[in-house]
């Protein structure tokens, strides 16, 4: 549940700097992208779609994606994305408790705009 509440509120804090954030309104201005988060098992998931600007967002995997970061659980998820540390993403990747699928150039997009955000 707090990795759903989690995922929704990335996407409020998204939205919101889509509107409000010069320089994040530059990074979305000319990308088209679905990026999918989700569990690994596929209970809690959500879409971001960026386009040209406009960023949208619906709950399920059940659409098709430019990259999707599966988490190995809920709980992975959400301690990694929570934490403070910059290489948190990586290790928990390089230790197999995040894959990332289809790709990867927008993951990375999609994290360098999560830093002008934050």
């Amino acid at each position: 549940m707090r990795f759903s509440i989690l995922l929704f509120a990335l996407y409020y804090i998204l939205k919101l700097a889509s509107l409000t954030n010069t320089a994040y309104k530059q990074h979305l201005r000319n990308i088209r992208a679905r990026i999918l988060i989700k569990t690994e098992d596929g209970k809690q998931a959500r879409m971001f779609i960026f386009d040209r600007g406009q960023l949208t967002s619906v709950r399920g995997d059940k659409r098709p994606y430019d990259v999707a970061l599966v988490w190995r659980d809920a709980a992975t998820g959400f301690s990694v994305m929570t934490s403070k540390k910059k290489d948190a993403s990586f290790n928990a990747a390089a230790e197999g408790r995040l894959k990332v699928l289809g790709m990867s150039v927008y993951a990375q997009w999609f994290e360098d705009g999560v830093k002008l955000v934050m």
